[in-house]
């Protein structure tokens, strides 16, 4: 069943879920509608998150998929990022889905194509044992999304910018950071602006800004942010800080169990896979929605209007982050 389809035709959930297909921004949101629908309450009470990265065995799924619901009509036990388990921990996970007693719910978050052959999907091997939700994105869920989040966000977009956005490959999460920061700027996104965005995350001397302070070269990230503040005053704050949100972004992806980069920044893998080891998916994270904020602080104002207060802010972010990926 795609996405959108569980959202509108809201299907009865039995006892086992795999949420599958390739959009994380997705899956997130299809498994807050199946908690919302499953435990409107005591959900503190009666749901278990057991993430790969914290797999041993079998035992403690099966444990918890084995207990009785509490103050409730059932438990709801919530496995996620499967695909980035092993072959053995994968099928002990299988042989635990096929035997959920009725009453409780196993979700599985296995974020592998449908049509994935190594590993194969848990989906495919339960097959209509399970509700399977494929957030995989088509043109057309793409352009819905992307009409959703605009309307979220209270703002509108040119044809031209929604046909960009839906035909690019570009995965829904990056999609909805551009939105989200354009959106600050103004209610109407216009081309023009999709254009700056696309060259402020390009810029290369902002982009070497961004990926020597990542990589702990924090006296040279200030000399390459000084130069840009030297040739462009207002200017510079903008593609600086949006350069460093992609770059923590794409550190904190990795960062994550079974992360992977998109396709059009596995260029980066080498260099930023034993820094997401260090710097771990907290602090990866801290450090995205930092540099976020930023942006966000130049666009509102609320940093100031003077050129100086941008300097300023870029640099005690620079300073913050300046520890990032020491051990």
């Amino acid at each position: 069943m795609k996405f959108y389809d569980f959202l509108d035709k809201a299907p009865k959930i039995g006892s086992l879920v795999v949420v599958e297909g390739t959009e994380r921004v997705l899956a997130e949101r299809a498994l807050d509608v199946l908690l919302d629908r499953l435990l409107p309450e005591m959900r503190d009470l009666n749901l278990e998150r057991i993430p790969a990265s914290e797999w041993s065995d079998a035992g403690r799924v099966r444990e918890a998929v084995q207990a009785m619901p509490f103050l409730a009509e059932r438990r709801v036990v919530v496995v996620s990022d499967a695909q980035a388990l092993k072959a053995q921990p994968r099928r002990d996970l299988l042989e635990v889905a096929q035997s959920v007693p009725d009453g409780n719910t196993l979700v599985i978050l296995d974020l592998l194509s449908p049509r994935s052959q190594r590993p194969q999907p848990i989906g495919a091997q339960v097959g209509r044992a399970a509700l399977r939700i494929d957030t995989t994105a088509n043109e057309e869920t793409r352009a819905r999304y992307i009409a959703d989040l605009l309307a979220h966000l209270g703002a509108s977009a040119e044809p031209r910018v929604i046909n960009e956005l839906t035909r690019s490959e570009a995965e829904l999460a990056a999609v909805r950071n551009d939105l989200e920061k354009l959106a600050l700027a103004g209610k109407k996104i216009t081309y023009a602006d999709l254009e700056r965005e696309s060259l402020a995350i390009e810029d290369p001397k902002a982009y070497l800004y961004a990926s020597t302070l990542v990589e702990g070269k924090t006296a040279e990230a200030l000399a390459i942010a000084h130069e840009l503040f030297a040739n462009d005053p207002r200017g510079a704050a903008i593609p600086l800080l949006s350069a460093l949100a992609t770059e923590c972004g794409l550190l904190w992806e990795l960062a994550r169990p079974g992360g992977e980069l998109p396709a059009r920044a596995r260029w980066r893998e080498r260099v930023l896979r034993p820094l997401a080891g260090r710097v771990g998916e907290r602090r990866a994270r801290v450090a995205y929605e930092r540099a976020v904020r930023g942006v966000e602080a130049v666009v509102t104002g609320a940093a100031g209007n003077d050129p100086e207060d941008h300097r300023t802010l870029v640099e005690r972010i620079t300073a913050e982050l300046s520890g990032l990926s020491r051990r």
